[in-house]
């Protein structure tokens, strides 16, 4: 009796060893891509009223129907700020988002003018480049006014003070390239997929943004205030035609991440030198041009090696007031890789791949389903 409990003693420690040693491979392998859905404003704070619609209706069932797809999506794990019509303050959103560990955060807003300005625009945390964008921010800050102990929740911080913004950018500093990624996805959709005018990619001084530690983006999905952008977005049609872009955007994003981090086996040494030389068994696609982005920012940069820690092939684009920063360009899938490889090792370690096509930037992910070539 006693060897028979021994024995089932000794299995069950087997089979404990053996889960403990498995379970963390498995969980690895199955981790999800984590996306925090923010909606705007909620409960006794309605956001912009223009036209007399509602930004806080708007923006969550926005968000609702992004989300509705995601978590049907296998490859993600999605996590909202809010769900139904609550005040949910500014820090709060911030931390849910820490808290689960996401990847990436995105906020839906809609914008309003005292004009009938209108389109779209997406916004990652930076300094505000001119009085426009300091306009957009603050109104959205304002919203810790209604908060009951704002002053302790963010340490003085006043949304009507350009000088508090300048604080909040050291945070997203290390995901600003990421940040800028997604909102180019989301800005490139709108445009060319729902011919809704682009304001473009812009820097601001966000305090939902500066609560967080991932990729993070706030969407203006347009003016309420315009007459007919208004009742575009307040309508079905409107909020499901934007909902499935931004799907689209976050799809395209995350399956830009997996190509970038998807490194196959090598069986040839890299290539250093010419960032036009091929190899056999390249991969070559036709009418892409792909660059490695290194850095971006509000201040040029001459195209010197020396301001670049040695790289050369430099190129550079200014979107908006952003400067972004290239190395390397070339149709070699293969070989971009390579230059990434190297990049990183010059200490741009937040470097990645971008894609294009007739000179305007596209979703990695799209270019690379385009028809290729081998060497």
């Amino acid at each position: 009796m006693k060897s028979k409990i021994a024995y089932s003693l000794f299995l069950g420690v087997l089979i404990y060893l053996a889960l403990s040693f498995t379970t963390p491979q498995i969980v690895q392998e199955n981790k999800k891509f984590v996306v925090v859905l923010d909606a705007g404003h909620g409960g006794h704070d309605p956001g912009n009223r223009g036209n007399g619609y509602k930004e806080k209706e708007i923006s969550l069932n926005v968000v609702l129907a992004v989300g509705k797809v995601l978590e049907k999506d296998p490859r993600f794990d999605v996590v909202y700020t809010r769900k139904t019509d609550e005040f949910i303050e500014l820090h709060e959103r911030g931390s849910i988002a820490n808290k689960a560990g996401a990847d990436l955060f995105v906020s839906v807003h809609c914008n309003s003018h005292r004009s009938q300005a209108y389109g779209t625009e997406t916004f990652v945390l930076g300094l505000h480049a001119n009085d426009e964008n300091f306009n957009v921010a603050k109104n959205e800050n304002s919203v810790i006014l209604l908060e009951d102990n704002y002053e302790a929740n963010y340490d003085g911080f006043d949304p009507n003070s350009p000088e508090s913004i300048i604080g909040l950018t050291l945070m997203q500093e290390e995901y600003l390239d990421q940040s800028l990624t997604l909102a180019s996805f989301v800005q490139n959709r709108f445009k060319k997929r729902l011919d809704r005018k682009s304001r473009g990619v812009k820097q601001a001084g966000f305090v939902v943004l500066h609560q967080t530690y991932m990729p993070s983006v706030l969407i203006e999905l347009g003016f309420l205030t315009n007459n007919k952008e208004g009742k575009y977005l307040n309508s079905i049609k409107g909020q499901d035609e934007m909902a499935k872009s931004i799907i689209a955007s976050i799809i395209d994003y995350k399956e830009s991440l997996d190509a970038i981090y998807y490194v196959p086996e090598k069986e040839t040494p890299p290539v250093v030198g010419n960032v036009n030389a091929k190899m056999e068994g390249d991969q070559v696609y036709q009418d892409i041009t792909f660059k490695v982005q290194i850095a971006a920012g509000s201040t040029e940069i001459e195209l010197q090696s020396y301001n670049f820690n040695g790289l050369d092939q430099l190129s550079k684009v200014k979107t908006g007031d952003l400067h972004k920063y290239y190395f390397g360009s070339t149709s070699n899938y293969t070989l971009i890789q390579e230059l990434r490889d190297i990049a990183v090792d010059k200490g741009f370690d937040s470097s990645f791949v971008v894609a294009f096509r007739n000179n305007e930037s596209i979703p990695l992910a799209e270019a690379l389903k385009a028809n290729t070539s081998s060497n």
